[in-house]
């Protein structure tokens, strides 16, 4: 219970959607609800699959260390560091 009380919280607005992780989220967790539609064919979410993405608004991510804007691809150099730096805030224990 304890865990749950301090666990992390992240929020953002991704291409507009509230984004909300918390707890304990793998990598591929993470990149699944920041990057909701580029949903791949074996996560099982089909709900967006046909959302272009909309380069026009800012989708930014919430942290403890500040707010930080989410590039349109996950396999960016960008949106690498920003998956890295999100999933050592969800798992500080490693």
């Amino acid at each position: 219970m304890a865990d749950e009380a301090n666990a992390a919280r992240i929020t953002g607005k991704v291409q507009g959607r509230d984004i909300v992780l918390d707890g304990r989220l793998s990598e591929d967790e993470i990149r699944d609800r920041v990057w909701w539609w580029t949903s791949r064919p074996d996560s099982g979410d089909q709900e967006d699959h046909g959302h272009e993405y909309d380069g026009s608004r800012r989708d930014v991510i919430a942290t403890l260390g500040g707010y930080y804007e989410v590039p349109g691809d996950p396999d960016t150099p960008e949106g690498g560091e920003l998956l890295e730096m999100l999933y050592a805030e969800l798992n500080p224990d490693g």
